[in-house]
């Protein structure tokens, strides 16, 4: 379907032409025209299908067809993270260069300065307005924020948000808003805690669901079965044995990303890092040095993952198993784009073989496993659940272990 078909106003459709928007994807096309037309929205897509153009085109478009209270907000997007803030922010300036439309970024990790800006800015009104929930609320709770008039709410990666526990934070932002409104929720997977939240805001929704994509072919993805105390050694052992281009590794949690970040810095690895104990300012320099190719590795938790949109990856390491099938596919299809190869490695410790059988249950075979080099000692067998095995010739590893 051509974005022409939609019939978006003139000066929109010159921002999708500048953008290089030609063929709407499956999630546009069943998208934007519901959004148009007024219905309440819930849609499963993962980041990478254009779900954030999906939501922005439609309401850029009603704000500037229809009719709309000046000096207040129109239209507010909820998100889980900063990173995607930002990115939402950049697609949405790209496509509204030549139109009348306002917009500001709300996140946390900056200055006094920045707080009182965005004050000044949501007493006086500005037509859309992106922000994470910790920091709006701050906003909100000084009772300057307009919003009797606000039209339109986007929760963007609702399910990331309720895994960093923003449920309560979202319904008490919700709480402020006019009951009168447009609802347009997006996730990439439906848990039962999703669908409840969507049972509380949502009004008659039309449901979309975009099937999961497989894996291009042309990526190899493999992995490895291995014990917490030989992840390090065996992500410095892959980068050793061949030359990659950029490289994104994926960890569950901050102390993982830390520890593995020291360890590859210190051996001569060039490598950056982003977690939630970064500035703001430290994140986006890292993020445009890893674009620059000043950094060949990137080290990320798995929550911030979404919100790195960075395409010519070569090589991705799971460091640990994703949280669900859709993140696995996600991840690796960050490689193998544009017709590309790519290579994939996924590290299953213990406990983690029952999780990882779900997604290859999802991807419709076995994902092949590799065997550890024998320096690094003996590897888990399938089905064990021993938390470490004993032995000397990796035991200087320990330190690394998670307390």
């Amino acid at each position: 379907m051509d974005f022409y078909d939609f019939g978006f106003d003139d000066d929109l459709l010159d921002g999708i032409d500048a953008m290089g928007y030609t063929t709407a994807t499956p999630v546009q096309a069943a998208v934007i025209p519901a959004i148009i037309a007024g219905r309440d929205i819930i849609a499963a897509a993962q980041t990478g299908t254009g779900k954030t153009a999906a939501f922005l085109l439609p309401v850029i478009h009603k704000l500037l067809s229809e009719q709309h209270a000046a000096h207040t907000i129109n239209a507010m997007i909820i998100v889980p993270t900063r990173e995607l803030a930002v990115q939402i922010a950049q697609t949405l300036e790209g496509i509204s260069y030549y139109t009348s439309i306002s917009f500001l970024e709300i996140y946390g990790g900056t200055g006094g300065a920045s707080f009182a800006n965005e004050k000044k800015a949501l007493a006086s009104g500005v037509d859309i307005v992106i922000c994470t929930p910790g920091r709006m609320i701050s906003h909100l709770n000084m009772g300057y924020v307009k919003l009797d008039e606000l039209r339109y709410l986007i929760l963007d990666e609702a399910d990331r948000m309720l895994d960093m526990g923003f449920y309560d934070d979202i319904i008490k932002m919700i709480s402020f808003l006019p009951k009168q409104r447009q609802n347009l929720l997006f996730s990439a997977t439906m848990p039962p805690a999703i669908r409840k939240l969507a049972n509380s805001i949502l009004h008659n929704p039309v449901e979309i669901n975009i099937a999961i994509s497989k894996p291009p072919e042309q990526i190899v993805h493999q992995a490895y079965m291995v014990h917490e105390a030989q992840k390090i050694p065996l992500v410095k052992y892959i980068l050793q044995q061949k030359e990659f281009g950029s490289i994104l590794i994926f960890c569950s949690s901050k102390q993982s990303v830390k520890q593995l970040y020291e360890e590859l810095k210190r051996s001569k690895f060039p490598v950056g890092q982003i977690q939630s104990g970064l500035e703001q300012e430290q994140r986006e320099q890292v993020l445009l040095d890893f674009r620059s190719k000043k950094l060949k590795i990137l080290v990320a938790t798995d929550i911030l993952s979404r919100g790195i949109d960075i395409e010519d990856i070569d090589l991705v390491i799971n460091y640990d198993v994703p949280h669900d099938g859709e993140d696995y596919i996600h991840r690796i299809g960050r490689t193998a784009r544009a017709a590309s190869t790519g290579t994939a490695y996924t590290f299953i410790g213990p406990k983690e073989q029952f999780k990882f059988s779900r997604i290859e249950k999802l991807l419709g075979h076995a994902v092949e496993k590799l065997p550890v080099p024998e320096q690094f000692g003996p590897a888990p067998t399938p089905g064990e659940h021993s938390s470490e095995p004993k032995n000397k010739k990796y035991g200087k590893f320990k330190r690394n272990k998670p307390k």
